[in-house]
């Protein structure tokens, strides 16, 4: 667990969660809104999550994202990133839409192997650890609403919290979160780039 300061403590998204609901609704919704952006759905045992990001959300993902995508760059590590690809699984009584999530080295796998999610509060809408985890993700990162980064590693189906990723080993993720408040996102990416290439780069 990773952390760097700030701290917001409200959650700012809009959602909303339906009970009671099937698998048929869910997948009907999904149909529904189809292509569109903007709105995410998860499902789990009967309970649909319609979440819709605020710019405050979508800006601190998308951050992340692009940090990390450039760190994998510099690294030489063969990341796809596959943004809220929708996974969904109806014998699990599955389904997410995740901020970000990526695979590592054969991207034609079914599942992403990392998936990386905003979360302001545990005590609203439905349980994506438990989703993410029926799904048979590899790793789960959470960044919390003070920036705190909590690292969940899949291990015997269940979710071991580390201080490091599984996946990436070598990421240094202290590191990388110091340079989330810079901005614009496109100077933080810079930041990033010239600081890996300078003679003491991690």
């Amino acid at each position: 667990m990773v952390a760097v300061p700030a701290a917001m403590d409200v959650d700012p998204d809009q959602r909303v969660v339906l009970n009671g609901m099937s698998w048929q609704d869910y997948e009907a919704m999904l149909a529904i809104r189809g292509d569109r952006a903007g709105v995410r759905m998860y499902y789990l045992d009967g309970a649909i999550e319609i979440m819709s990001p605020t710019k405050i959300h979508e800006d601190r993902k998308k951050t992340l994202a692009r940090l990390l995508e450039m760190w994998a760059n510099e690294s030489g590590i063969d990341l796809d990133g596959f943004g809220s690809w929708t996974l969904k699984h109806e014998l699990a009584e599955a389904g997410a839409e995740p901020d970000e999530c990526y695979i590592l080295g054969n991207p034609e796998r079914e599942r992403p192997d990392l998936v990386i999610e905003v979360e302001w509060s545990r005590r609203v809408g439905v349980d994506k650890q438990e989703i993410y985890r029926r799904l048979g993700v590899r790793e789960l990162w959470t960044l919390k609403s003070d920036k705190q980064l909590v690292i969940r590693v899949l291990e015997q189906a269940a979710w071991i919290v580390q201080a490091r990723s599984a996946l990436l080993p070598n990421l240094d993720l202290p590191w990388l979160l110091a340079f989330l408040d810079i901005t614009p996102q496109s100077k933080a990416v810079r930041a990033l780039s010239d600081a890996m290439r300078a003679p003491t780069a991690r």
